[in-house]
């Protein structure tokens, strides 16, 4: 009976050693997985390699949503200014016609009329013309400074993860196919907005 009993007292302690090895070094796959709290699935830390869904991020990235609103905004109030500008040209030029047909102005005049006219709408081509080409560069350096920041957040993102390439993912892209797993982009973006809240408290 005793040496049943010293047994299982040496066999219990075997199973608690092996245990606490397990739990306090753990197996390096077993250590390489986590959870994703948006979505619920596995990130595989096993691997080298992740990608971040472009579309996702840049659609919930508070930076971007920030920064597309403002220029939205920029956009709306200046072509409503240059819509208003250009209605106004419409009612002078509207004007001008009806005075013409009833002579209520010589030919001189409305030759001087015509011509201020003319030149007004051509300022106003060109106003139109400048305006469409500054926005589409505001767009495409707000576009840079967006993925700047996630560049440089990936950087510090990644002295704690030690990925050798984490890959763009965007619908209709060059990556057809990519393992769920390695989706690590919620967990990106977290971190991007909550750096993000912190640079909007300071400024």
């Amino acid at each position: 009976m005793k040496k049943i009993s010293l047994w299982l007292n040496v066999a219990l302690i075997v199973a608690v050693a092996v245990l606490y090895f397990l739990y306090f070094t753990g197996n390096k796959s077993g250590s390489n997985v986590a959870i994703n709290e948006e979505t619920g699935e596995q990130i595989d830390r096993s691997y080298s390699i992740a990608y971040v869904n472009m579309d996702t991020l840049y659609s919930k990235y508070d930076m971007f949503t920030d920064m597309r609103d403002a220029y939205m905004q920029k956009r709306d109030e200046s072509q409503a200014e240059l819509q208003m500008k250009m209605s106004n040209l419409e009612k002078q030029a509207m004007d001008f016609q009806d005075k013409y047909s009833k002579g209520l102005m010589t030919r001189a005049k409305a030759q001087m009329v015509q011509q201020e006219l003319g030149q007004k709408e051509q300022e106003l081509y060109a106003t139109r013309d400048n305006l469409a080409m500054q926005l589409a560069e505001e767009e495409q350096v707000m576009n840079r400074q967006i993925l700047n920041s996630i560049l440089e957040y990936l950087k510090e993102y990644n002295k704690d993860h030690n990925y050798k390439y984490i890959l763009s993912s965007t619908f209709g892209g060059q990556v057809l196919y990519t393992d769920s797993s390695l989706n690590i982009t919620y967990e990106v973006l977290k971190g991007l907005n909550e750096k993000y809240a912190k640079e909007k408290e300071k400024n």
